[in-house]
């Protein structure tokens, strides 16, 4: 006889699951509501199994911000319009393209018509809703604006992306580039230049010192080409793993702070991220402190977020946001004086925003400056070896017609 899985309440709260054998889905909600169970899902055992190992499989894919955005800005305006939250998550659950999102939001659901607040069933999925987002939302809870802070968190997350959509694109070209002319040097020194470099050694004639060292340099390619593959496979996992670790990350960090260009970057693009961060906690009436754990949380670099961590344990002390960050180096003077106008104006929130706005347009001259000078800084580079590699095998035929002469 087959068994089914069962969900079913007892009572106004008690909710209870388990198995129970019956010869399909009918009888066993008979026999459920013969022992005093109010049903609330049967599915077959085999079916359930399936089910969840295609859920096993959605779940390692992570959801873009894109949908998750979309998500927030369409509940927002559902409930705007008067929905009742269990109706608008089952219209979005009905509406959802991504699986993984789609599974998530039934689990939502399914806690929200439980009993569970919105804002800890979303705390029940760490790796698609963030600490921000959860805060956020419990925020909205409190103060009855869900539907404000929903459309101010897809304001939030539609930035994010964007700021991410613009490193991609400006850097896609670029990597490109790298990648093609690795490429193209790799076969000419692995497989063409040896080749040549062959028939002026049969020759037998004294070699000009370029091409004496592209013989040495091809011979060593074309002796070890699939050992250099492996080993650069090799090397690039090891590093993964390297910073993946909390001693790696922290000296990588240290490391990319100190690199022309890179380091400032980084560190104005968390600084703007910290900034909106902490001013859209604020506005939403989170606590300073709380709102500070949660910008925290959120910096990556982890040189800067162990000074903000500093900086929190003073605030909480009693000392002002602006004074305890100005101890850092690494929040430059113009946050720290923004910061201390707005805490005396009891305007926090909106300095924040603006150190934001400021530190992202800052970002934006970067990324066209860096673009514009890393593209032909590569095409030099490039430029070079192939020019080093002609020139090496062209040498040789130059000496040869002046000896034929």
């Amino acid at each position: 006889m087959p068994r089914f899985l069962y969900k079913a309440k007892r009572g106004p709260t008690e909710i209870l699951e388990g198995k129970i054998e019956a010869e399909n889905q009918n009888q066993a909600a008979v026999k459920l509501s013969g022992m005093g169970l109010y049903t609330l899902s049967i599915e077959e055992e085999t079916a359930a199994f399936i089910k969840k190992s295609r859920r096993r499989i959605f779940l390692k894919k992570a959801i873009p911000l894109r949908d998750l955005s979309n998500f927030t800005r369409q509940l927002s305006n559902l409930l705007d319009s008067g929905l009742t939250m269990l109706n608008a998550l089952n219209i979005l659950i009905e509406q959802s393209e991504n699986p993984n999102l789609k599974h998530i939001t039934g689990l939502i659901r399914d806690d929200v018509r439980d009993g569970t607040t919105f804002s800890g069933a979303l705390a029940k999925h760490p790796k698609v809703f963030s600490t921000l987002y959860v805060n956020m939302v419990a925020s909205g809870e409190i103060s009855g604006a869900l539907e404000e802070v929903l459309r101010r968190l897809s304001d939030f997350l539609e930035k994010d992306e964007e700021n991410i959509a613009k490193i991609r694109s400006s850097m896609a070209y670029p990597a490109l580039m790298a990648f093609v002319g690795f490429i193209t040097i790799f076969v000419l020194l692995s497989f063409v230049a040896p080749r040549l470099t062959a028939i002026f050694i049969d020759l037998g004639q004294a070699l000009p010192l370029p091409t004496v060292v592209l013989v040495a340099i091809s011979r060593f390619f074309a002796r070890f080409w699939l050992f250099i593959i492996i080993l650069i496979i090799l090397g690039i996992a090891a590093f993964n793993r390297w910073i993946n670790t909390k001693e790696g990350k922290a000296v990588f960090d240290v490391f990319k702070l100190k690199v022309p260009f890179i380091g400032p970057f980084i560190q104005k693009a968390e600084i703007a991220r910290f900034g909106r961060t902490l001013g859209t906690l604020v506005e939403n009436g989170v606590p300073i402190i709380q709102a500070l754990a949660v910008g925290t949380a959120t910096l990556d670099n982890q040189v800067i977020k162990a000074e903000m961590e500093k900086a929190k344990k003073e605030v909480v002390e009693g000392a002002p946001l602006s004074q305890s960050i100005k101890k850092s180096k690494h929040f430059p003077t113009m946050m720290t004086n923004m910061i201390a106008v707005g805490e005396e104006s009891g305007q926090l929130e909106k300095a924040l925003f603006k150190v934001a706005d400021a530190y992202d347009a800052d970002i934006d001259r970067n990324i066209k400056t860096m673009t514009s000078l890393l593209e032909p800084a590569l095409i030099l580079f490039m430029g070079l070896i192939v020019g080093f590699i002609v020139i090496s095998m062209l040498l040789p035929i130059f000496q040869l017609n002046l000896m034929v002469r």
